[in-house]
């Protein structure tokens, strides 16, 4: 409705602010919107969380201040205002008052006293500056500013700035001037667009085999692996570790789990995985000689730059590398060593070319780690290659089984749960399944490995409940087939993705769907990942969900 007046009454100007929020603090409704206006002389948008707001507007109710959301951000804009009232500039105003902050933020401001210029600021949440030929800039991200400009400066932390139609002033966390590249996106055009497919989802399910190819290009030749795609120190990094640690979140925490098992499996070294939310929070032990692994498709996720934080400041004897789709973001300057999926732009908000370049890249890191520590030899390293090559192939395969994927995702419109069973390295694959369905179709989806179902979820299942098994050809083949066994006895409907030459004996009630065959230990769970996705994107299109934005969710979550 707000749109629709918006386009009716035409607005006119040479500068403004705007900004679709997270709602962090006070639901998402008219009164909490931004911008927050304090006293008609500051006009605030803000992404992130003041931390000390409750103690900040305490003070500022005293000093007179009436509040009219249930948002921490209008705290920042009386904060700035009151600081304008001892006749500090709108730059000065908010170098004071961003110093009162806990918490993180990315802020535009403007006032009428300065009707020329916004100021922006950062501090643990992303903000990027667009240089156009007809003005310039903020945004959280480049993405939003692709229409207007290909010329970015990426802000540091605690950076401010002040701009105007012709110009653009930096100034560091000291308040000093200091100058910024500018960095033009090899972003090209037609890459955000839908093309012929219906949601970006769709599209970007599809585009996996080419996101395969380029994030492969220059990192492989024939037979081996290039370590040095990692950087130039990469291998002696790596030839000196004697652990991973792997942090992340969403969707990269489950690419990780798939990689402890090929770096311990196949590398030998041991790894640990953890969700980036927890590890913040735990006090965790540092061990020296770690090689401390992010995953961030956006390279903002706030809890897992949070991590690398701490991890560095507890122990500086450690080697951090970051697995990234965005050359510009935070955690590539925070890291050592930085390994870019070339995935391109990613729009929907469930991923899927960024998990599966990910994978990609955990297999090159798992096969360099090998190769440096001497733990791989090079016959095997050149079947890990030969394997990689293969993939943008069997993908393609494995979209040919849309039509059959449809027709399965028509039994879900009623449901309102699903399980997802795995072994090994396909309860990862499985726990991606289910967090897939549950982000865009709303219908409550949860993983298992299959040998836990009896002891406890076994209970749930009944003849309402669609169980959804991953079955690749591989040693554990034959203990999945006993526990698809005891699913069936208990009447669950099923539906068994497998390898050709798993050969899964057929049950009433049970759909079974040919994959590929021949599939190795790090080719299997890309490709199984690939079915999975088509289900849940079918499930939630006959669900009638908002597939590209759910509800509730972000693409990046640059807040806590």
């Amino acid at each position: 409705m707000e749109n629709l007046k918006t386009r009716k009454n035409k607005i006119e100007g040479n500068i403004g602010i705007a900004h679709t929020r997270w709602a962090t603090h006070g639901e998402p409704a008219k009164h909490n919107a931004h911008p927050h206006i304090s006293n008609q002389v500051v006009s605030v948008v803000h992404n992130g969380i003041i931390e000390n707001y409750l103690e900040l507007k305490d003070s500022q109710i005293k000093q007179g201040y009436k509040f009219t959301s249930d948002t921490d951000t209008e705290v920042i804009a009386h904060a700035i205002e009151l600081a304008m009232q001892s006749n500090n500039t709108l730059l000065h105003s908010v170098q004071k008052a961003i110093k009162t902050f806990e918490g993180a933020y990315g802020l535009g401001i403007i006032s009428p006293h300065y009707p020329n210029t916004i100021i922006a600021a950062r501090k643990g949440s992303p903000l990027v500056i667009g240089v156009g030929k007809n003005g310039n800039y903020i945004a959280s991200d480049q993405m939003a500013l692709l229409p207007v400009t290909k010329k970015f400066i990426f802000l540091e932390e605690g950076d401010t700035a002040e701009l105007n139609l012709e110009k653009i002033t930096i100034y560091d966390i000291n308040g000093i001037k200091v100058k910024r590249p500018i960095k033009t996106s090899k972003i090209k055009e037609g890459e955000v667009g839908l093309g012929n497919y219906i949601h970006f989802m769709q599209k970007e399910i599809f585009e996996q085999p080419q996101a395969i190819r380029d994030t492969l290009e220059s990192r492989v030749t024939k037979e081996s692996v290039l370590v040095s795609a990692f950087g130039h120190k990469a291998r002696d990094v790596f030839k000196n570790i004697k652990r991973v640690q792997i942090v992340a979140c969403g969707t990269s925490y489950n690419a990780g789990l798939v990689a402890k098992y090929w770096l311990e499996d196949i590398a030998k070294i041991p790894c640990n995985v953890e969700v980036a939310s927890e590890y913040r929070y735990r006090h965790p032990l540092v061990l020296d000689a770690t090689l401390f692994v992010t995953i961030s498709q956006s390279g903002e996720t706030a809890d897992t730059l949070e991590a690398l934080k701490i991890a560095k400041k507890l122990n500086k004897k450690i080697y951090t590398l970051c697995i990234c789709n965005s050359a510009e973001s935070t955690i590539t300057r925070e890291s050592d060593l930085t390994f870019l999926t070339h995935a391109g732009p990613e729009i929907g908000v469930a991923s899927t070319k960024a998990f599966t370049t990910q994978l990609v890249a955990l297999a090159l890191l798992t096969c360099s780690i090998g190769v440096s520590k001497e733990t791989i030899s090079k016959k095997r390293e050149k079947s890990i290659v030969e394997g990689l090559k293969l993939l943008p192939g069997l993908i393609n395969e494995c979209l040919l089984e849309e039509d059959q994927i449809k027709k399965i995702a028509i039994r879900f419109k009623d449901k309102n749960s699903a399980l997802f069973i795995g072994r090994g390295t396909m309860h990862a694959i499985a726990k991606e399944g289910a967090l897939k369905l549950k982000e865009i179709s709303y219908i409550h989806a949860e993983s298992y490995p299959a040998g836990e179902l009896k002891h406890g979820p076994i209970a749930l299942i009944d003849d309402n409940m669609p169980v959804i098994a991953v079955a690749p050809n591989d040693e554990l083949l034959n203990k999945l087939k006993s526990n698809l066994e005891e699913v069936k006895s208990r009447g669950a409907q099923m539906i068994v993705f497998e390898d050709k030459d798993s050969k899964v004996k057929p049950m009433k009630a049970m759909e079974i769907i040919s994959i590929t065959s021949n599939l190795g230990r790090i080719t299997a769970p890309i490709i199984f990942t690939i079915p999975l996705q088509l289900l849940s994107y079918h499930v939630a299109l006959i669900k009638g969900t908002d597939i590209d934005k759910p509800r509730n969710l972000a693409k990046s979550v640059t807040v806590e």
